[in-house]
């Protein structure tokens, strides 16, 4: 019996299922967004929602990036960023599947995010955002479902990087 052949195919399907896994992850992500976005802009009746002293449901229309920055008019250049951020969720992904690490997980995780936001520019050419947090009158930026995914998993990076060395 060939010892090595045997373990290269346990090998070869473990990573198969963690491939399927990291998928899933993505999808879930993706799927809470959507069902997000969907529930706030088929059921928001009231222009803001007072959930309590710290929180409001508040839509907004964001046509920049991440919070609602490099916002403009101009359809040239929405169509542009648009572009750049379907390039980058194209290598993302691209990494997502073609490595072995630890970090595809993370990965998955910001590329579902960015794949919720990806589809409202292409769907509405904005992304509905409608998370407003704050306290007394300071308001952090609002923001949605997609961009707290996105935000943990570039804090997952950050974290990773700081405390976790040659983790394979």
């Amino acid at each position: 019996m060939n010892y090595s052949n045997e373990l290269a195919n346990i090998k070869n399907r473990i990573l198969k299922k963690k491939k399927i896994f990291l998928k899933l992850i993505l999808i879930v992500v993706f799927t809470l967004d959507r069902i997000s976005k969907n529930k706030i802009l088929n059921d928001f009746n009231e222009r803001t929602y007072f959930v309590n002293d710290f929180l409001n449901l508040d839509l907004i229309w964001n046509i920049g990036i991440g919070f609602g920055f490099l916002s403009t008019d101009t359809l040239l250049f929405y169509n542009l960023v648009t572009f750049l951020i379907g390039s980058v969720i194209l290598i993302l992904f691209y990494i997502l599947i073609t490595s072995k690490s630890i970090d595809n997980l993370i990965y998955s995780i910001i590329v579902g995010g960015a794949c919720g936001n990806f589809y409202d520019r292409l769907v509405y050419n904005a992304v509905p955002d409608f998370i407003d947090l704050h306290y007394n009158n300071f308001h952090w930026f609002t923001f949605n479902v997609a961009d707290i995914f996105i935000t943990l998993g570039i804090l997952a990076f950050i974290i990773k990087g700081f405390f976790v060395k040659n983790l394979k």
